[in-house]
């Protein structure tokens, strides 16, 4: 019989891989004045994974609490310790074979009624626990931290079909309550929700980009439009994909060419166009490697210059500062406008938008999930559905029957019920067309 733990009963946590992402997860809880296991596979690893900790302390007082707060081992060494975790965390790298290996050693030696989960940007709950124990597929779920793990708010919740509800509930209480994270809750499918719609924004708007620029409009007014007149950050998305790296976007796309589903949109996009895959293979990734789309150079007086990379001519250039319209102060007449820069924002905002309005309730079950992952994990000033309100639902449904194209699920659940919005004062538009009070961040 499984001894359920409490809220209040989680103490003590283990995290499995002292990464990027372990020494994180395991720095927020030490933080929260837990007691931390951190396992490697190595010494030599897990002396690394303490000096990652370390570097993530705020001040002299947070480096203390986590020097007391945290122990360091080897997998092979302490695994026994883990019988005295609530709730042991696996971060290990990101591939299958890696996982199922971890949780396979792990399960042995936990105790009966802790919790498991795996730190997984997209693969998915059921193939990681197939043919695994049914004790371990009672405790399991998927926390899907995003990087870094101190700043990020967004924390995706995924459960399966055997995860025991009282598991989740726990957890997500010390999640939410004890680290401050803003949990959304995922179904288990490619991506999840922020990575299978952040990625179809970012891919697609490679492709569509492409197109823009041979009809004259440069990376430095794509990037002005998809910035401050749509509320996303700066970056925008040439910018985003220089911080992330194309090296690690052409790695993601592979991934969503073998596991998206018959059909859906994003396998159209599933890959670098030719200049970009031109860029990766000469190892022109973004910032890591010195400059992707952008790059900051040092002028002959010591000042800096930032540059632009022209793709198609494979050259840089100084940088031009993009003096927008007045119709960019109104999201709805830029969009809808008869002009480059609306073509630009119909195709690729027009199209994360109606992506995103198909996706449901296949990946969550209400569009609130969706919006507040966009919002806490791509800091976008408005999600997907409250930017569908900003444009207008009824005009960009016509827009679509004039272009001949599908309305997808969501709109068509909007225009059954006769709704004008996707929210309103009583709360927002449920999956079945009926109006539903806004659940608690």
């Amino acid at each position: 019989m499984s001894q359920d733990i409490r809220p209040a009963d989680i103490r003590s946590v283990a995290v499995i891989g002292g990464g990027t992402m372990g020494s994180g997860i395991a720095a927020a809880c030490a933080a929260a004045g837990r007691d931390v296991l951190l396992l490697e596979a190595s010494d030599a690893l897990a002396d690394k994974a303490k000096v990652r900790v370390d570097a993530l302390a705020a001040n002299d007082a947070e480096r203390s609490l986590f020097r007391d707060k945290i122990a360091v081992g080897t997998m092979e060494r302490d695994l026994p310790r883990l019988s005295a975790c609530d709730w042991i965390c696996e971060a290990v790298i990101e591939t299958l074979e890696a996982k199922r290996a971890v949780l396979s050693a792990i399960e042995p030696v936990r105790r009966d009624g802790s919790i498991v989960s795996t730190n997984t940007s997209g693969i998915p709950l059921r193939a990681i626990v197939e043919d695994a124990p049914a004790r371990l597929k009672r405790d399991m779920l998927v926390t899907h931290f995003f990087n870094p793990v101190r700043v990020m708010r967004l924390l995706e919740i995924v459960t399966g079909p055997d995860t025991r509800p009282d598991a989740c509930e726990t957890l997500s209480a010390f999640l939410r309550g004890k680290l401050g994270k803003g949990l959304v809750t995922a179904k288990d499918t490619p991506n999840f929700i922020g990575n299978r719609i952040g990625l179809y924004f970012i891919l697609s708007g490679l492709h569509a980009g492409a197109g823009h620029r041979a009809a004259g409009v440069d990376i430095a007014r794509i990037d002005a439009l998809l910035g401050a007149p749509v509320g996303f950050p700066g970056t925008a998305l040439y910018g985003l994909v220089d911080l992330i790296g194309l090296d690690v976007i052409d790695s993601i796309a592979r991934n969503l060419a073998a596991t998206l589903p018959e059909g859906d949109p994003g396998r159209a996009v599933a890959s670098l166009p030719a200049a970009e895959r031109r860029m990766a293979e000469r190892g022109q990734h973004g910032r890591k490697s010195g400059g992707g789309f952008y790059r900051m150079q040092k002028a002959a007086d010591g000042s800096k210059l930032k540059e632009i990379f022209d793709p198609e001519a494979e050259t840089w250039n100084a940088a031009r500062k993009v003096a927008l319209g007045p119709d960019s102060a109104d999201l709805a007449t830029l969009f809808f406008a008869d002009t480059p820069d609306g073509a630009l924002l119909r195709d690729v905002l027009g199209g994360t938008l109606v992506y995103a309005a198909d996706l449901v309730p296949d990946i969550s079950d209400d569009i609130v999930n969706v919006d507040r992952a966009m919002r806490w994990g791509f800091a976008w000033g408005k999600g997907p559905f409250e930017l569908i309100d900003s444009i207008g639902p009824a005009r960009l449904i016509a827009r679509l029957r004039q272009e001949g194209r599908p309305v997808p699920h969501m709109l068509a659940v909007l225009e059954k019920a006769g709704a004008k919005s996707f929210y309103d004062a009583q709360g927002y538009l449920g999956i079945d067309g009926r109006v539903r009070p806004l659940p608690p961040e």
